[in-house]
C-alpha cells in the first residue's frame, strides 16, 4: 500500500509559528471585510525609505549592477560598515570579518550553521525575539533559557547566565535595544556578559534607535563575538532585505561556504543602496528618530494611564512591552480579543517565550495620529470590560 502521508521533516514540523504574523493576517482579513484596523503589532517602520537610498538603488540598476557580487559582499559596503563601527563605537574591524547577507535572517542561519554541532547549547533570554530559537533548533542546537524580569528592565542577570552555562554552551545571545522590550543592556552588564561563554552573539539591528542612554556594541568589550546588524529598522529598508554579520576571522571561511551554497550573494543594487544609507542618510535617520521618540513618550504615557504595567520605561527600538496580567493573564486570548472588539493589532507576549506571558507588545512604528486612535480604542475596550 502506498503511504499517502506527507513526509515532512521533524525539525520543520517543530518550528513554531510567528504569532505576530497570525495577528497581522487576521487583521488583513478584517480589513478585506471593510473593518478599519490600527496596526500596533508589526515592527516595521512606517516611514518611506530616504530618497538618497532609493536614488542610489535606481542608479545602480541603470548602471548595470544586476549581477552576482563577491560572496562576502561588495568591498565598498564592507569598508563603509567598518567606518561606521569605528566612528560610532571606536572599534576596529577588518572588511574581511564581514559577510553581507539578504537581511539578518540568512546571517543567523549561516552563523549558527558554522558555530553549532548537534546538541550544542545557546543561552537565550526569556522573553526573546521569537525566531532565535527556531534557527537554533533547525541547526539541531539547543536553546537554554534564562528568565529576565520587568523589574530589571528585562536585563540579564549574569549570575543567572552562569547557572545555565555548561560545557555544551557555545554562545550567549544578547539583543540591545531589545525586541520585544525596547530596553537596553547597561554597559556594566555587557562587560560582565562579555567575560562569559566561548562566544557572545549580539543582535544590534536596533542600534541607532536609542532615545535615552547609549547603546554599546559587544565589540567594545570582546573580540569573541558575532554581531548581526542590518538596514531594515534604522533606515526604513525592510523590503530591501539587506543585513550583515561580523565574525571572528576563523569563522569567515566556513560561513562564506554556507553563503556561497545557500544564497550566493546579496543583491548588487541593494548593496549600493546600503552604501548610500551609511554615507548620506544621517539627517533622515535623525529626523525619524526624533519622531519615534515623540511617539514613544506619548504611548508610554497613555498605556500607564490605562493601568498597564511599565516598571522600567523602554528607551530603544520602537516597542513598549506592557504588563497586562491584571486584565487577562492569557496574552494570546487578550490580543485577539482586542483585535476583534477594538480593531487594534497588538502582539501577545507569549510569542516571545513563556516569561513574556501576560504582556502585550505595542509598536510605535506608526503615525502619531494612528497611535492616538489606537490608544483611544484600547482605552474604550478596557472601559467596556
Amino acid at each position: 500500500m502506498t503511504n499517502t502521508e506527507p513526509m515532512i521533516s521533524k525539525r520543520t514540523e517543530e518550528i513554531t509559528p510567528f504569532i505576530v504574523m497570525d495577528v497581522l493576517e487576521k487583521a488583513h482579513e478584517m480589513e478585506r471585510r471593510g473593518i478599519h484596523v490600527i496596526h500596533l503589532e508589526v515592527g516595521e517602520p512606517d516611514f518611506d525609505t530616504p530618497a538618497c537610498i532609493k536614488d542610489a538603488a535606481e542608479k545602480a540598476l541603470k548602471d548595470g549592477y544586476t549581477h552576482y557580487t563577491h560572496s562576502l559582499g561588495m568591498i565598498e559596503l564592507r569598508e563603509a560598515i567598518c567606518e561606521h563601527y569605528q566612528e560610532t563605537y571606536g572599534v576596529s574591524i577588518d572588511p574581511d570579518q564581514i559577510i553581507i547577507t539578504s537581511g539578518t535572517s540568512p546571517a543567523m542561519l549561516i552563523l549558527f550553521g558554522a558555530l553549532l554541532d548537534i546538541g550544542d547549547d545557546v543561552i537565550v533570554s526569556n522573553p526573546h525575539y521569537s525566531c532565535y530559537t527556531n534557527f537554533i533548533r533547525f541547526i539541531q542546537g539547543r536553546p537554554v533559557f534564562v528568565p529576565v524580569y520587568e523589574t530589571d528592565g528585562f536585563q540579564y542577570r549574569t549570575e543567572a547566565i552562569k547557572e545555565k552555562t555548561s560545557p555544551r554552551t557555545k554562545g550567549i545571545i544578547i539583543n540591545s535595544p531589545s525586541n520585544p522590550t525596547g530596553n537596553l543592556l547597561s554597559e556594566k552588564r555587557m562587560r560582565e556578559i562579555a567575560e562569559l561563554s566561548p562566544f557572545i552573539i549580539s543582535d544590534e539591528i536596533y542600534h541607532g534607535l536609542v532615545y535615552e542612554g547609549q547603546a554599546h556594541s559587544i565589540l567594545e568589550f570582546t573580540d569573541r563575538a558575532f554581531v548581526f546588524n542590518g538596514f531594515s529598522k534604522l533606515y526604513a529598508m525592510t523590503g530591501f532585505r539587506l543585513g550583515y554579520v561580523i565574525a571572528p576571522k576563523p569563522f569567515i571561511r566556513p560561513m562564506q561556504k554556507l553563503q556561497q551554497n545557500f544564497f550566493i550573494s546579496a543583491n548588487a543594487m541593494v548593496q549600493k543602496a546600503g552604501i548610500a544609507a551609511l554615507k548620506h542618510a544621517k539627517s533622515d535617520v535623525e529626523n525619524m528618530r526624533d519622531i519615534y521618540n515623540q511617539r514613544r513618550k506619548y504611548m508610554i504615557s497613555r498605556l500607564k494611564n490605562m493601568g498597564f504595567g511599565i516598571t522600567v520605561e523602554p528607551t530603544g527600538a520602537f516597542y513598549v512591552f506592557a504588563n497586562a496580567k491584571h486584565i487577562n493573564p492569557n496574552s494570546y486570548e487578550l490580543a485577539f480579543d482586542i483585535l476583534k472588539k477594538a480593531h487594534v493589532g497588538v502582539t501577545p507576549g507569549i510569542d516571545f517565550g513563556e516569561n513574556g506571558e501576560g504582556y502585550l507588545r505595542f509598536s510605535y512604528a506608526n503615525s502619531i495620529e494612528n497611535i492616538e486612535l489606537g490608544m483611544n480604542r484600547v482605552e474604550g475596550y478596557l472601559q467596556s470590560r
